[in-house]
């Protein structure tokens, strides 16, 4: 797949769907977060953020309604709450609020290639050549970010805010992301508002012992 220019209009874009990014108060960092989800929305058949399904995984944990951005804009809200509260009873803390927003509106950054219905027809047609899927979104995730010159901080939060992160010791703001990624998720499934028939084995009983 040839990737496409990432323009202006794509940037403007990107700033549109996630409002929160105007929060960060380092402007180079925000435009390279800004640059980060052009680059992968450019390198992938996704026209814009909304275009990609609201779950955790390909066909995982699927929200019944909205589409990532709601994902994406919820954890970094919640991140933001944990950030404030935790900062306010520890200051010592020194928690990066900057860090943190990047690192909401990123870590999940490395969807458009895991989810591009184009790389997953071709792993599908070939798992033995190339994988399924050949990278999973925290890896692309951070490369993504490395790529576009993002600090090393944004980057481990993109890696290591989901399963890859239990094989490292997560930083402080990697862990706080994680920690508002998994809630997010977990309570869409205790207030049934994911699609039953895409909750993952390991939760399944939530949608099981549901009263129809």
């Amino acid at each position: 797949m040839r990737a496409r220019e990432v323009t202006d209009s794509l940037r403007r874009q990107v700033r549109e769907e996630l409002p929160e990014v105007a929060q960060i108060s380092d402007q180079d960092l925000q435009a390279k977060a800004v640059e980060a989800w052009a680059y992968a929305l450019a390198h992938s058949s996704f026209k814009s953020i909304h275009d990609i399904p609201p779950a955790g995984n390909p066909d995982v944990n699927e929200a019944k309604r909205g589409d990532q951005t709601d994902h994406l804009r919820g954890v970094t809200r919640l991140a933001i709450g944990i950030a404030r509260e935790m900062g306010a009873a520890y200051p010592e803390l020194a928690i990066d609020m900057d860090t943190i927003i990047a690192g909401g509106l990123l870590h999940d950054v490395g969807k458009a290639w895991e989810f591009d219905p184009v790389n997953r027809k071709r792993w599908k047609s070939s798992q033995r050549h190339f994988g399924r899927p050949s990278i999973r979104h925290p890896a692309y995730g951070a490369h993504i970010c490395l790529t576009v010159g993002l600090p090393e901080e944004i980057a481990h939060i993109a890696m290591a805010h989901s399963g890859e992160g239990e094989l490292l010791l997560r930083s402080l703001e990697c862990m706080i992301v994680h920690q508002a990624d998994y809630t997010f998720w977990n309570t869409l499934l205790a207030g049934g508002q994911l699609k039953p028939e895409t909750v993952s084995p390991d939760k399944r009983r939530y949608v099981l012992d549901r009263p129809s």
